[in-house]
């Protein structure tokens, strides 16, 4: 399952598609750099790339506003990204330096950063679904005209978190959009060998949820359909749901040989690459120039440069703070 190009997409203005390719630069190399201090032991623990699903979450966080909740997953360094956190925090808390997002203790899988409303980062799958219910009930009950957005994958569909979310969502009418990125493999396992169903936006018209499929290897129809479903949510219709069809280009972690996939599926989707497929259809339309291009990727690599700088300059966690903010009972 290959996701196909949109027939007709709107024209965007030349600074704002900048900025969006600019994003999704910044995630890839972030990522890039993020895999090479892995293999060098600068980062430890478990490490989860998002090369090759930027499309959606540059393209969907562009919906919403500063006050609106974020709940990612534990893939949710291109999330943090394009929410706006600091890339420096968030290469500090790799390295698990007292200057990162999370102090240093929640590492690559729980990034937090409480002045953006980025409520993780959750290594436990499916985890952040309830949180999201909670989240939009609170908002609710205060009277509170904003969205809570829950990015997941596929594989939280077979959790029974999702099933009891989407319906306490739907009835409750809770201000919450649910957001898959549908790569395809939980971990190593193809979602046609583990789902009888596997139409995720089915899934979730079960519950009454009004649901659609997006093409995830374009932002550009990532934010369309994203901003429609927001503004449908915001409005008080309740929740929503979106399937982003998409595919990670790396393995489901640093850890994983990629036993289970072909090579030549791998190459089939990098066809796909939203990126470049965004970069080819700038320059289509006149809207990116060589010049841009250099700049931009300028740009990154300085950003992504300062990152590392932070975080290797960042001081470790003092030895008598290590039980400061644990709680026994």
């Amino acid at each position: 399952m290959v996701a196909t190009r949109p027939a007709k997409v709107a024209r965007p203005a030349r600074e704002h598609a900048l900025a969006l390719l600019q994003q999704m630069l910044l995630i890839r190399r972030f990522e890039e750099k993020a895999a090479e201090l892995y293999q060098l032991g600068k980062i430890r623990g478990f490490l989860h790339l998002y090369i090759g699903e930027e499309a959606v979450a540059v393209g969907a966080m562009r919906a919403f506003t500063p006050d609106d909740a974020i709940v990612a997953t534990y893939r949710e360094h291109g999330h943090a990204l394009a929410r706006g956190l600091d890339a420096g925090s968030l290469m500090a808390e790799m390295y698990g330096k007292a200057n990162g997002c999370s102090r240093g203790r929640g590492g690559s899988m729980h990034f937090f950063d409480a002045a953006h409303h980025f409520h993780g980062g959750h290594a436990i799958v499916g985890g952040g679904l309830p949180i999201a219910v909670g989240l939009a009930l609170a908002d609710k009950l205060q009277g509170r005209a904003q969205v809570t957005a829950c990015f997941f994958g596929e594989g939280a569909v077979a959790e029974g978190e999702f099933h009891e979310s989407l319906n306490l969502a739907a009835l409750w009418k809770l201000p919450v959009l649910f957001l898959c990125e549908n790569n395809l493999y939980a971990m190593g396992t193809a979602l046609k060998l583990s789902e009888a169903q596997t139409d995720v936006a089915l899934k979730a018209r079960a519950y009454t949820l009004p649901a659609e499929t997006v093409d995830g290897m374009d932002v550009l129809a990532t934010e369309a359909a994203t901003r429609q479903a927001a503004e449908r949510v915001r409005q008080g219709e309740g929740p929503r749901l979106l399937e982003f069809r998409t595919y990670r280009f790396r393995g489901h972690s640093m850890a994983d040989p990629q036993l289970y996939r072909a090579k030549g599926e791998i190459e089939q989707w990098k066809v796909n690459d939203p990126i470049s497929l965004f970069e080819a259809r700038l320059r289509g339309w006149d809207l990116l120039t060589d010049a841009d291009r250099e700049r931009i990727e300028a740009d990154v690599t300085a950003a992504v440069d300062a990152a590392v700088a932070v975080a290797e300059a960042g001081p470790w966690e003092p030895l008598e703070d290590l039980t400061k903010y644990v709680t026994s009972r």
